[in-house]
């Protein structure tokens, strides 16, 4: 019994008709027509009672369709297995993140996930999280890290909380202390600093600025439209202070005074998005298993 047998017999079934069989499985009618009749000599039984214009199931081919669909469904399970083990060997995976994200998560997770998957290609996108949202919808992403709220309501995305992390001020060494030296800054504090902020778009840019506002005054900026080295480098220059994630300010190395904000301070969330109605790549799954155990 051959398993190309068995998937012209369940055609046959099916349809009862050869012809239409023949066609649905892209062979031709004389080849599956001798297959069936090799497999009803193999078993011993006609599986089919053929009459002109009406083709039904023997007793014997009404025992054996239930068990040759179970026997299909089986050997397509077991590809698609190891389809989705092949593609941990190879394929890529396609991540967008903010900046911010880059530098401060994402290194250590993507190291232990090439360390375990070497033969995977890792793309990444670095953006806002209102471009990572529309790159998700359009099919460009398996993966987006994106701050939380979004921008934009969107509904064909699944998002799932990934940390909350506390943001702190940064300024240079060589500068005065901001917020008259004290251990931790208010908001408040941040009226009558000169600001480094980011670019337009930028989520932590649009998070400092509400709460600059929310405290009744608006920023003074120093130098704004650069991403997130160049906010740091500026800040370096002493050209200003900044608000960042605290995670970025640890992995910043010297030359930056880290200040934390005074309770309740300032955060935000980060949280992974997938779309809704797709389900990501096997390789882009296991990345997102990795992220969320971290």
């Amino acid at each position: 019994m051959q398993f190309q047998q068995l998937q012209y017999f369940v055609a046959v079934a099916e349809t009862r008709h050869f012809t239409r069989a023949a066609d649905l499985v892209h062979v031709a009618q004389p080849s599956l027509s001798q297959q069936i009749k090799a497999l009803e000599r193999e078993l011993g039984a006609d599986l089919f009672l053929r009459a002109r214009g009406n083709i039904t199931l023997t007793d014997a081919g009404e025992a054996l369709l239930p068990l040759a669909r179970r026997i299909l469904a089986d050997a397509d399970t077991a590809r698609h297995e190891v389809q989705e083990l092949a593609q941990l060997r190879s394929g890529r995976v396609r991540l967008g993140a903010t900046p911010s994200v880059c530098t401060g998560l994402l290194p250590d997770v993507l190291r232990a996930f090439h360390d375990r998957y070497p033969g995977i290609r890792l793309l990444i996108e670095e953006g806002g999280s209102h471009d990572l949202v529309r790159e998700l919808a359009r099919g460009a992403l398996d993966l987006a890290l994106v701050v939380l709220p979004l921008p934009t309501p969107a509904p064909a995305l699944t998002t799932v909380e990934l940390l909350r992390e506390d943001l702190v001020v940064v300024s240079s060494p060589d500068a005065p202390k901001p917020g008259q030296g004290r251990r931790t800054v208010r908001v408040s504090d941040l009226e009558g600093e000169r600001l480094v902020m980011f670019r337009h778009g930028y989520d932590l840019r649009e998070l400092t600025v509400a709460a600059c506002r929310a405290e009744g005054f608006e920023p003074d900026f120093a130098v704004e439209g650069g991403e997130m080295d160049a906010v740091l480098g500026f800040v370096r220059a002493g050209l200003g202070v900044a608000v960042v994630p605290r995670m970025v300010a640890a992995r910043s190395g010297r030359g930056l005074r880290v200040t934390p904000l005074a309770r309740p301070g300032l955060h935000r969330v980060i949280a992974l998005a997938h779309r809704s109605d797709v389900a990501p790549p096997r390789a882009a799954r296991e990345l997102q298993r990795m992220l969320l155990e971290r």
